[in-house]
């Protein structure tokens, strides 16, 4: 087994719909190339999300996945919480995965 990081990660941002625009033209700024976008409706219970997660429940949701090499991840990150506050609580949800194998 080797210590090395993965070279590829799948970067998984959740905003509100409102951000989206800012948010996607950030990223492709910053080196995200393959970027999706899916809409989505809050269904969780509105106490459950608020108790689990500190999000305040809205319904006009953006989940935005992305691959990037691993280098692009922490400049993202950062850029995610520069820009767009996602520090702060009821901003955002960002988070990556490292991807060991891809087939294509």
């Amino acid at each position: 087994m080797s210590d090395e990081k993965p070279k590829l990660m799948n970067m998984v941002v959740i905003a509100g719909r409102n951000q989206k625009e800012a948010i996607l033209s950030a990223m492709s700024e910053k080196g995200c190339h393959v970027i999706n976008v899916l809409y989505g409706k809050g269904c969780a219970d509105a106490d459950f999300v608020m108790d689990a997660l500190g999000l305040v429940h809205e319904e006009n949701k953006i989940l935005i996945t992305c691959l990037i090499l691993n280098n692009k991840a922490e400049v993202i990150l950062d850029m995610l919480v520069s820009e767009f506050e996602f520090n702060k609580p009821n901003t955002g949800v960002a988070y990556t995965i490292p991807v060991e194998k891809l087939l294509y």
